[in-house]
């Protein structure tokens, strides 16, 4: 399946440049150089959303791994307008890392669940922001109304965008004991929708569920694959203060996988996946006085190098075993 389409954020039909770019992945740094034609980076933003399995509509107690305060700086800071966080994420930025432009990341919470009418206003304020090039809307795969994919349909036509999808894995036993609230099958449809609209869309994953195999991994990536995703968000097992799960594996009664077995797993999942799909995260972490564990999971350059190291040592690379469905 290509991701051709006419919308500003979609990829055009793709290519394996980034194999000759040295690369054995395909980076989204990379894509978006090629793109805009500088640094592009993310920035944090808080819109206040709420999600349905926290308001009551379909729980209250939310995913047993959710701690919103421990990936938004919008909610530790204390900071309330869109264009506040967005100034504050751009000087942050700036002064370590010197990028030039920036997509605006809707993070906390689910960014679609509000009315279209209040999505606008904040999705305008973020892209009014001069050096803001585009939108990554973070969501729940049964929380995208077609009103909403219209909204975004219509944003996609001048500017770059991406939503993302938390689905986490693909087998709904695990998803039922990470108490999403919602099925495989939720996911399916919204890829399905989202993809006719000629959207472009990533997805949230986990590796290291409980009572998942390898092959059990090997089978989300599969499908996943096949779905028309656009981008792909990998992430460890971990633990942060104030949820379940922390209590889960203080207690010994959920193991987290040490560093090298992660290496293994996503250089596994790599493999297994087209080399379109564009790779925006390798691995899951938290500020220091949030993360529980695994302690190595603080260190995302070691835990980045470690992948890579396991790439070299197989030759291997992002699609090497892929074959479409």
């Amino acid at each position: 399946m290509t991701l051709a389409s006419t919308k500003f954020g979609q990829l055009p039909t793709p290519s394996l440049d980034w194999r000759s770019a040295g690369l054995r992945y395909h980076r989204l740094s990379w894509l978006l150089h090629q793109k805009f034609g500088c640094r592009v980076w993310k920035v944090s933003v808080d819109a206040g959303f709420t999600c349905p399995n926290v308001d009551g509509t379909l729980g209250t107690d939310g995913c047993i791994f959710c701690n919103n305060r421990s990936f938004s700086p919008g909610r530790r800071l204390g900071i309330a307008s869109i264009s506040g966080q967005i100034e504050e994420g751009v000087r942050r930025l700036q002064r370590k890392k010197g990028p030039e432009r920036f997509l605006a990341y809707f993070q906390p919470g689910t960014n679609t669940y509000a009315p279209v009418e209040r999505l606008r206003a904040v999705y305008e304020e973020a892209l009014s922001h001069p050096l803001v090039v585009g939108l990554l809307i973070g969501t729940r795969p049964d929380c995208v109304p077609d009103e909403v994919l219209g909204l975004v349909t219509e944003l996609a036509d001048r500017t770059w965008i991406v939503i993302e999808y938390g689905l986490q894995t693909i087998h709904d036993k695990s998803l039922a004991w990470l108490n999403r609230g919602h099925t495989y099958a939720a996911f399916q449809d919204a890829a399905e929708r989202t993809r006719r609209r000629g959207i472009s869309f990533g997805t949230h994953l986990i590796l290291g569920l409980p009572g998942e195999t390898r092959e059990d991994m090997l089978a989300t990536a599969r499908a996943v694959a096949e779905s028309g995703v656009h981008s792909l968000k990998l992430h460890n097992l971990h633990a942060v203060r104030n949820t379940v799960l922390a209590d889960w594996v203080g207690t010994g009664k959920v193991r987290l996988l040490d560093r090298d077995e992660y290496a293994s797993l996503v250089v596994d999942f790599l493999e297994a996946i087209p080399p379109h799909c564009v790779v925006d995260r390798l691995s899951g972490d938290a500020p220091p006085d949030y993360l529980v564990a695994p302690a190595w999971a603080e260190d995302r350059r070691a835990v980045r190098a470690a992948i890579e190291a396991e790439l070299v040592r197989r030759d291997s690379w992002q699609g090497k075993v892929y074959r479409p469905q």
